[in-house]
């Protein structure tokens, strides 16, 4: 009998009640003949509840669903790193990370889990052939997202069109070959640093075309100052590596 490959799908969450019931319920209805995908909920002590949702998901589902309880909102960087470690320490042979509210698809993990059998890392990506952003997005919007990733991909030299994506797949090789606790970026300067560490080591990375959509419940967490923030803390992140 061929033993199933392990896919853990790290999920960081603050104030996502209305989207992660849905979403956990796409991901596990996933067809993966040959993978036994779980999820890892990473929620920031969220005000609405949604940890403790989480929690009620994961009595619910026979260890497919587990759950890490942080005392407060601490980052999308240190809870991505926290993920990281707890797949690892699973014993997970692929980890995939990516948002609650359904701006990025399940329907792409398959997609993503089939290019790591000729790539280290795969990565879902809005601006390689196929990709786009929701037509609902304005111009200033898209301006912004592109602008930023450009500049990021001038500034680190790297390959990838889409260096700011947060919906990755990592073989298990891969992600343990990064130094974990030397990525120090938080939001959407964490993307850049991990995709610039995944550059630094070598690593293979395949682009999926996908399109990036926008939320349907809850606030975007997404704003022009943090773009701008990680304008500067790419600089940082060049240096640094």
């Amino acid at each position: 009998m061929t033993l199933q490959q392990k896919v853990i799908v790290i999920m960081p969450t603050y104030n996502e009640a209305k989207n992660l019931p849905l979403m956990i319920e796409e991901l596990l209805a996933l067809p993966l003949e040959g993978y036994e995908l779980s999820v890892l909920v990473v929620d920031d002590n969220s005000p609405d509840g949604t940890g403790q949702i989480a929690d009620e998901i994961a009595r619910n589902r026979s260890g497919r669903v587990q759950v890490m309880h942080r005392a407060g909102k601490q980052g999308l960087g240190t809870a991505y790193v926290a993920g990281y470690k707890r797949a690892l320490a699973l014993d997970a042979d692929i980890v995939v990370q990516m948002d609650a509210d359904f701006s990025h698809s399940p329907s792409y993990v398959p997609g993503l889990i089939k290019l790591l059998s000729t790539h280290d890392v795969a990565v879902g990506s809005r601006y390689v052939s196929g990709g786009g952003l929701d037509e609902r997005w304005g111009l200033s919007r898209r301006v912004l997202s592109k602008g930023g990733n450009m500049y990021a991909r001038f500034i680190t030299g790297l390959g990838p069109r889409d260096v700011t994506a947060g919906f990755k797949a990592f073989r298990r090789t891969s992600l343990a070959a990064l130094d974990l606790d030397r990525l120090k970026s938080d939001g959407y300067a964490f993307q850049i640093e991990v995709a610039y560490a995944c550059h630094k080591k070598g690593l293979r990375i395949a682009e999926l075309p996908i399109t990036f959509m926008d939320r349907t419940y809850g606030t975007s967490k997404m704003s022009p100052a943090i773009v701008l923030e990680a304008m500067w803390r790419t600089w940082q992140i060049k240096w640094r590596y």
